[in-house]
C-alpha cells in the first residue's frame, strides 16, 4: 500500500509538472485572441460551409502549439467569440496532435516507422473534421454548453437589414472580458486614464498587458484547480491496473486497439510527449493498437474531462466521447487488418 500511495502521488505530481506549462500556454493564448486578434476578422474569415469550417478549425491548430491542456481555453475562447460550432470543435480535437511540436516529438519517437507519424496526423485531422462537421448540426450551442460560460457569451443578435445598420456587437475586437464573479464586462465601456477607449486593440500596450494578465490569471486559477483534480483521478486509476493485464491484450487485432484506447484514456499523458511511451509498446502491440493509443488519447482522455466539465456539459462530452472512440477504433483497425 505505502508503495502504491507513492507511485500514485508520483503520476499525479508528473501529470501536473508536464501539464501546468502547457495550460498556462493555452490561457495566455486565450488571453492574447481576446486583446489582440480582431475578432471581427477572426470570425470572418472562418468558412461558413460547416464541413469547410470543421476543416479550417481543425487547421488553426497548427497556429496554436498547444496540447489538450492548452486547447481547452483557446476553443472556449472561440465559442465565446461566436465562432462557428464546426470550427471551434474541429479545433478542440485537432489541436493537440495538428501542431508542429507534436509533429516533431513524434516523428522523433518514430523516425524508423514514419507512416505512424503521417497517419497520426491524418487520422486526427479525419476525426476532428468529421466530429465537428457533426457538432455543425447543432446550430447553437448554447444548450450544449456549461451555463456559466453561456453566461459570459453575448447574446446572438439578428443581423440588420438595412445597409447603414449597426453591425453586431459580436463582430467587434475583443468585446468581452470575463470576470471573476462570473459577469461579464464590455471593454468598450471600460477606460485608461479616465479617456474612453471604444477599442482594445488601439488600448495602449500598457492597458493591453495588464488585461492580458488580469485574464490569463483568472483562466488559469479556473482551469488549474480542474485539472488538479483531474490529475489526481487519471493518477489513482493508473495504479489500480495492474500494467500486465495491459500487455497480455497486445496482439489481437481488436483487442491491442481496444486496450491502448482505453491506455490513452487513463493515462492522460501530455500529446507532446505521448509518442515516447508509444514507443515503449511497439515491441508487443499492433502498428494500429499504437496509432489508436496516439490519436484518442489527444482528444478525451481522464485530465481533459475534467477541463472539457468547464466547457461542455456531460452529455455533450458524451457524444464526443463517443464520436472519437467509434471512429478512432473504425480507422485503425483498418490498419491492423490490410496494412499489420
Amino acid at each position: 500500500m505505502p508503495n502504491q500511495l507513492n507511485n500514485a502521488l508520483t503520476l499525479f505530481f508528473s501529470l501536473l509538472v508536464e501539464a501546468i506549462p502547457f495550460l498556462l500556454l493555452g490561457v495566455t493564448f486565450s488571453s492574447i485572441l481576446l486583446l489582440f486578434v480582431n475578432e471581427q476578422r477572426l470570425v470572418a474569415a472562418m468558412p461558413r460551409n460547416p464541413l469547410l469550417g470543421a476543416l479550417a478549425g481543425s487547421l488553426v491548430g497548427f497556429l496554436f502549439p498547444v496540447c489538450e491542456c492548452g486547447n481547452v481555453p483557446v476553443a472556449r475562447r472561440l465559442l465565446m467569440q461566436q465562432a462557428p460550432a464546426s470550427v471551434a470543435v474541429g479545433f478542440l480535437l485537432a489541436a493537440p496532435t495538428i501542431n508542429p511540436i507534436v509533429i516533431w516529438a513524434t516523428w522523433t519517437a518514430f523516425r524508423d516507422q514514419p507512416e505512424i507519424v503521417v497517419l497520426r496526423v491524418l487520422f486526427s485531422l479525419i476525426i476532428a473534421t468529421l466530429i465537428g462537421w457533426v457538432f455543425s448540426v447543432q446550430k447553437d450551442l448554447r444548450p450544449l454548453l456549461q451555463p456559466s460560460l453561456t453566461r459570459l457569451m453575448p447574446e446572438p443578435q439578428p443581423q440588420l437589414a438595412m445597409a447603414g445598420g449597426v453591425s453586431s456587437p459580436l463582430l467587434r475586437s475583443g468585446t468581452y472580458l470575463m470576470q471573476g464573479s462570473g459577469q461579464i464586462v464590455s471593454l468598450e465601456a471600460t477606460a485608461t486614464y479616465g479617456l474612453p477607449l471604444p477599442n482594445p486593440v488601439k488600448k495602449p500596450w500598457s492597458a493591453k498587458l495588464r488585461l492580458l494578465l488580469e485574464n490569463i490569471i483568472q483562466e488559469f486559477r479556473e482551469l488549474g484547480a480542474i485539472l488538479v483534480l483531474g490529475s489526481a483521478i487519471a493518477a489513482f486509476v493508473q495504479v489500480a491496473i495492474p500494467r500486465e493485464v495491459v500487455l497480455s491484450l497486445g496482439q489481437g487485432p481488436v483487442t491491442s486497439i481496444v486496450a491502448m484506447m482505453v491506455l490513452a484514456w487513463v493515462v492522460s499523458i501530455c500529446s507532446t510527449v505521448d509518442s515516447f511511451f508509444a514507443l515503449s509498446f511497439a515491441s508487443t502491440f499492433t502498428s494500429g493498437s499504437l496509432l489508436a493509443f496516439l490519436v484518442f488519447g489527444p482528444m478525451i482522455d481522464l485530465k481533459n474531462i475534467s477541463l472539457l466539465l468547464t466547457v461542455f456539459k456531460p452529455r455533450a462530452i458524451l457524444y464526443l466521447f463517443g464520436l472519437a472512440a467509434q471512429l478512432t477504433f473504425v480507422l485503425t483497425l483498418l490498419i491492423n487488418l490490410y496494412l499489420g
